[in-house]
């Protein structure tokens, strides 16, 4: 489908596609914090993008690899240009996003992974910690080392319960082994990805995992002929014979969802938290390298968490420092989960 590159100073992608009845007429626009070209986080959200395009006939825009400091700017000039919904994909546009919509109060805006609304600002985001968790089974039953490496980006909740729900994986399956996770403080930088991943495998952990967008952990670990466990999209293609499998976001059932919300005049400001049951997030198919009884293992926790017959974050679990997060029995609520800010036992590494 064709993009149109607007000659403006603000350079806005749009798109149009086929013709909606006028009642329906939607203009969606979405703000990135990385190029739709990075196989991850932001390539997942525009997939999601072009599929609603093309299901629903709306007209959709977008601005990628926005910075922090230029989202409200980059907001405003969606909003001065009549686009509604705004979905803005980023934790740290969640501010901007407020400041815009107070400014115009008849457009709807969706941001992504944040826990702030507003009378016109609802949020959304997935249960990736399943799909992570998931990763963690099989991390722990390739690993030889017992050394795991992971190249997260920001110690925010968000990165700190993935990272906790991939190393409830992996010590559910292998108690000893551990996870060791570096910070790049950037979800876009390719070098600081790629020289994280060498520092880990430096280290002898012998598989590598990610939690920021771009492939550079990748290219570490195929180069030094490790596993490697991909992120928001089916990495496989690039290094087939290292990549175990993936996380996989499917974005498309979710914009469908809201589009059509915002179609019919029933969208409300609401949070939207979903998870495996309903689609939004996966895992890729596992490598041929991968065993067996792990598939076996994996397929069957990956269905008792879509029928929700499973839960992640279930005591016992301790802290890091040896402290009772979770007792026996007990389940962390999304209040919890949402505020993680802490490390669980079995990762090596500071959650600051």
């Amino acid at each position: 489908m064709a993009c149109l590159c607007l000659a403006l100073a603000l350079g806005l992608c749009v798109s149009a596609a086929g013709p909606a009845m006028a009642k329906d007429k939607v203009k969606a626009a979405w703000v990135y914090v990385g190029p739709i070209g990075d196989h991850g986080w932001t390539y997942a959200h525009n997939q999601g993008r072009l599929a609603v395009e093309k299901e629903l006939g709306v007209e959709t825009a977008f601005m990628e690899s926005v910075s922090e400091a230029d989202a409200e700017r980059v907001i405003m000039n969606f909003a001065r240009r009549g686009y509604s919904p705004i979905f803005t994909t980023s934790f740290g546009f969640m501010d901007p996003t407020l400041a815009v919509a107070k400014r115009f109060p008849n457009l709807a805006f969706m941001h992504c992974s944040g826990f702030k609304r507003a009378k016109n600002v609802g949020t959304y985001f997935g249960r990736m910690y399943q799909a992570r968790y998931l990763t963690g089974l099989i991390a722990g039953m390739m690993t030889k080392t017992n050394k795991i490496g992971y190249v997260n980006a920001f110690p925010i909740p968000e990165c700190i319960r993935l990272a906790n729900a991939f190393t409830i994986g992996v010590r559910e399956v292998n108690p000893k082994a551990k996870v060791h996770v570096v910070w790049t403080n950037s979800w876009i930088d390719t070098a600081k990805g790629k020289d994280a991943a060498k520092a880990l495998l430096s280290v002898d952990c012998d598989v590598i995992t990610q939690g920021i967008d771009p492939p550079g952990p990748q290219e570490a670990a195929a180069e030094a002929g490790k596993w490697f466990i991909g992120w928001d999209s089916d990495m496989a293609p690039m290094a087939p014979k290292v990549t175990l499998t993936s996380t996989l976001w499917n974005w498309k059932v979710l914009y469908t969802k809201l589009l059509k919300q915002v179609m019919d005049g029933t969208w409300k400001p609401e949070d939207y938290w979903w998870g495996m049951e309903k689609g939004l997030i996966d895992i890729a198919p596992l490598g041929s390298m991968v065993p067996e009884d792990v598939k076996k293992l994996v397929m069957a926790r990956r269905q008792e968490l879509k029928e929700g017959k499973f839960t992640v974050f279930k005591g016992p679990i301790k802290a890091q420092d040896g402290s009772v997060l979770l007792k026996k029995g007990q389940t962390a609520d999304d209040k919890t989960l949402l505020s993680m800010t802490t490390f669980i036992e079995g990762i090596v590494g500071s959650a600051k």
